[in-house]
């Protein structure tokens, strides 16, 4: 019984990151689709290419159109996104951006929204010098807490940092903090934003199968209950003392 637990884990770890993805990739492909215009590429455009009057080539020609027209806003989308990023690096774009702000501060429902929209993209699509560097902030005696430089300093020599909160690394506290209350880790912002992000689930060093899963092993002799995490690198370390002794 232990033995069925176990790879049904294993197998749940490989898979369930792919299904998840996989429906993501259909729902947005779905809503794409659903929100792209016909107008952009008529099923009638590929009759040359798909010919016939039956039914079956009228749908083929219908979703050929459809997967053509998902592809053709999506080049728009990533053109436009590169044009606007490019023209945000310009006075002209720093001016446009204080403009939309401002306008969007204005309205009451659309400036929490539009506020809290803007920071998680910030967050996580944005350059590293906004978060340049995970470390450990001791609050209280025997208590740390994972923070983030900003590489701003306070005119008294305070660093400023940011701690996010758990899991919603949106929101959080800007900190002014002496350097000896904290200590720099080695490690990159992306494996410290995963921890935060998993609720301290998330294993930066161990990932994937290496990670393991907790699930309880029954001892079929004994009838005892034990926990046991399933592990590719203990299963590798026993086969490795198996042959040893061998």
């Amino acid at each position: 019984m232990a033995s069925w637990k176990r790879d049904f884990a294993s197998g749940l770890i490989v898979l369930g990151p792919i299904l998840v993805t996989l429906y993501v990739i259909y729902w947005l492909y779905g809503l794409i689709a659903g929100m792209t215009p016909g107008l952009i590429l008529e099923a009638e455009a590929l009759e040359s290419l798909i010919p016939g009057d039956n039914e079956q080539a009228q749908q083929t020609r219908e979703q050929l159109a459809q997967f053509l027209r998902v592809v053709v806003a999506l080049t728009v989308f990533v053109i436009l996104t590169f044009s606007v990023g490019y023209l945000m690096r310009t006075t002209v774009g720093g001016l446009v951006e204080r403009v939309v702000d401002n306008v969007a501060n204005r309205v009451p429902v659309m400036r929490v929204v539009y506020n809290a929209s803007k920071m998680a993209a910030e967050t996580a699509f944005g350059e590293q010098e906004s978060l340049q560097k995970p470390v450990k902030l001791e609050v209280w005696n025997g208590l740390r807490m994972t923070a983030f430089m900003t590489g701003k300093k306070t005119d008294d020599g305070r660093h400023v940092l940011f701690l996010p909160t758990s899991p919603n690394i949106t929101t959080g506290f800007v900190i002014e903090v002496h350097p000896d209350r904290f200590t720099e880790i080695d490690e990159d912002v992306e494996d410290a934003l995963t921890r935060v992000l998993s609720a301290g689930f998330g294993d930066a060093d161990r990932r994937g199968m290496d990670a393991g899963v907790q699930i309880d092993v029954v001892d079929e002799l004994s009838g005892q209950s034990t926990a046991r995490r399933t592990d590719s690198s203990e299963d590798s370390t026993g086969s490795a003392a198996n042959a040893n002794d061998d």
